[in-house]
């Protein structure tokens, strides 16, 4: 059974991606303009760009302001090489998260004191550091407590215990996107809008946001995968 994408612009990401992949639009093209293309896929202007972003990211379009969108390629390029192919896939470890940690941090909304919001506050700010100065090591360090921290304030001990016995593959899951300089920052924004939905103990929008942000960061590491609509 085919997934269905559960937000307009995943929608929109598989029509362009799939028009791409059988030559509606040929290697080399011009895509129609945004305003016709968003009319006709019934999208906003905001979310087609999120989209046409996406795929600029995945190595099939590129974006030159002031000329359009052209098809850069086909097929998406390889990502770079996965260290633990012999253990489980990178679509399968994003998996993994989006249904574990959706969880954790609805829980972790319910729970969070002022002095985890503190730790989280000086943790964003280390990681916009590492990043803008391309520590990648550091950063993914700071990714991987920053998500750990939540598990742990959700106190579920078998979630956590999964997570960190796979910490080498999480952190190589979290530094993956992180190769797509151009959004490099990505990660640091989408952490600042789960801690907002924290600090507001607002459960199902924390839940929303880090699923949100695990399905971009995947797509920064050049995998899509559709979601459970809700």
């Amino acid at each position: 059974m085919k997934n269905v994408p559960h937000t307009v612009t995943d929608a929109a990401i598989a029509t362009i991606r799939e028009r791409i992949e059988t030559g509606i639009y040929p290697v080399g093209s011009l895509l129609p303009a945004q305003r016709q293309l968003s009319e006709e896929l019934e999208i906003s202007r905001a979310s087609l760009r999120e989209a046409l972003t996406t795929l600029e990211a995945l190595g099939l379009l590129k974006i030159r302001p002031g000329k359009g969108v052209y098809v850069e390629s086909a097929q998406a390029p390889a990502t770079q090489t996965w260290r633990f192919a012999d253990q489980t896939s990178l679509p399968d470890t994003y998996q993994m998260r989006f249904a574990l940690e959706g969880f954790a941090a609805r829980m972790a909304a319910l729970a969070i004191s002022d002095v985890d919001v503190d730790w989280f506050e000086q943790n964003l700010a280390a990681l916009q550091a590492a990043l803008s100065h391309n520590e990648l090591d550091e950063a993914a360090q700071l990714d991987f407590d920053f998500h750990m921290r939540i598990v742990g304030i959700a106190g579920n001990a078998a979630i956590e215990s999964i997570l960190r016995s796979s910490a080498d593959i999480m952190k190589e899951s979290q530094r993956m996107p992180f190769y797509r300089r151009e959004l490099v920052l990505s990660t640091w924004r989408e952490h600042g809008e789960i801690l907002d939905a924290l600090r507001q103990r607002d459960s199902e929008a924390a839940g929303r946001a880090i699923e949100a942000h695990i399905v971009n960061a995947a797509q920064r590491a050049g995998v899509y995968f559709p979601t459970p609509q809700r």
